[in-house]
């Protein structure tokens, strides 16, 4: 009874599956069917080793030697004459080499393979790429006094380089750079347009407009006013919108320059110490980079070195000497009689309302640190960092994620509040 039945399901299966297997089964899948059924059956006979289902005129013979199950798939190599090939109605002669599996040697390589293929490259430290590593001019930790392209050319006297650059150093004009990160931001979207200031990150604006207002009206001869003529704002709406906020609270003398994308948000280069980085960060350095460098180039350089006067005089330079310190002290009494503060003319200052990985960069970059030192400063939202660069080239930072204006109820990094992160 129980060999009847068997025998029976095998050739009903046989016979309903035959449209089915002619019209839509590929050979493998059809060899697949049959084989799985045969497996199912195979305790009809262990004697002889071999399946002979017989029912309407079918005998077929099905080595169960060539029965064999890898990854949870039944394989069958399996002979059937051509009219049992008929009789049964498949569409394709059930003889075929079984589906080759893939051996964990054979992944191993193909994986080999693929790595050998991406790096291509020679690679730094087995970390990422070696053509993305930041190569100086001048070895660390010495200076590069060219920094910018706009060092002073030497005269071949040691002694008129060295008078040249302090007169420089005396009269030049120092440019100062103060860099702002937005305020908080919506980080629950994905477009740019929809990642807006939360109410936190608009009162940290304001709060940054208006220590920048008492910075640029100053509060006495000693702490004169800044000379503040133009904020810059990168393109994307979480900084412009700072900037807007931080703008209302400032004379009409400065001017918010059209937002520029290459203050954008990015990836500068990478970090270190870090693991080895995925294609994704190598991606991003590539498109980052060169965009932000550019940036930096834009915006750090010296001033143009004052005209020197041609006299070589000594008592003629201490004349002049005496001259400016007298036009100081009468431009001081003057400003105490009208109750009017100027700026000073040796000092002009800009302002940046950008990011967080694009600050740390710029910062890196003008002090001569390596960049890949850029992720282990950390910059709260709507702080300041601010530095100098004097006209003979020479960088200072004076202040480093300043956010003193905002309180510790203002204070946070991204979604983070507080120190406690």
């Amino acid at each position: 009874k129980k060999e009847t039945s068997i025998t029976l399901n095998f050739s009903i299966i046989c016979k309903t599956m035959n449209n089915f297997l002619r019209r839509s089964i590929t050979p493998t899948t059809s060899c697949l069917f049959v084989s799985s059924t045969i497996f199912f059956s195979h305790e009809k006979d262990e004697r002889k080793n071999y399946y002979q289902p017989s029912h309407n005129n079918l005998s077929t013979s099905w080595p169960l030697s060539k029965l064999r199950l890898q990854n949870k798939i039944v394989h069958c190599d399996a002979n059937v004459k051509p009219q049992e090939q008929a009789n049964v109605g498949f569409p394709i002669k059930p003889t075929m080499e079984s589906i080759p599996v893939p051996t964990q040697q054979q992944n191993a390589k193909e994986k080999e393979e693929k790595s050998e293929d991406k790096e291509e490259d020679p690679q730094y430290n087995n970390l990422f790429p070696l053509r993305q590593l930041m190569k100086p001019k001048v070895e660390y930790p010495l200076w590069d006094e060219d920094w910018d392209g706009r060092a002073l050319q030497t005269t071949g006297d040691r002694k008129k380089d060295h008078e040249h650059k302090r007169y420089i150093r005396k009269n030049g004009v120092t440019r100062h750079i103060i860099l702002i990160r937005h305020g908080q931001y919506d980080e629950t979207h994905k477009e740019d347009e929809k990642r807006l200031l939360t109410p936190l990150g608009r009162k940290q604006a304001e709060l940054t407009g208006q220590r920048l207002a008492k910075m640029i009206q100053g509060f006495d001869t000693q702490f004169g006013p800044c000379n503040v003529k133009t904020i810059h704002v990168s393109n994307m709406a979480r900084a412009k919108e700072t900037a807007d906020i931080i703008k209302k609270s400032l004379p009409d003398t400065v001017v918010r320059a059209e937002p520029n994308p290459d203050l954008n948000e990015g990836r500068p280069c990478h970090h270190i110490p870090g693991g080895r980085v995925s294609e994704r960060a190598i991606n991003g350095v590539d498109e980052g980079h060169e965009r932000i460098e550019k940036a930096f180039l834009s915006f750090f350089y010296r001033s143009d070195p004052p005209v020197q006067a041609t006299t070589t005089d000594e008592s003629n330079e201490e004349d002049l000497e005496n001259k400016e310190e007298n036009a100081t002290t009468s431009n001081n009494d003057d400003a105490n009689e009208n109750n009017a503060l100027e700026p000073h003319p040796q000092h002009e200052f800009e302002i940046m309302v950008c990011h967080a990985n694009v600050i740390r960069y710029f910062l890196c970059r003008a002090l001569q640190i390596p960049p890949e030192a850029w992720l282990r400063l950390c910059t709260f939202n709507c702080s300041l960092t601010y530095l100098t660069i004097r006209a003979t080239g020479s960088v200072s930072c004076r202040m480093l994620g300043d956010i003193g204006h905002l309180g510790y109820e203002h204070s946070t990094f991204s979604m983070h509040h507080g120190f406690n992160w």
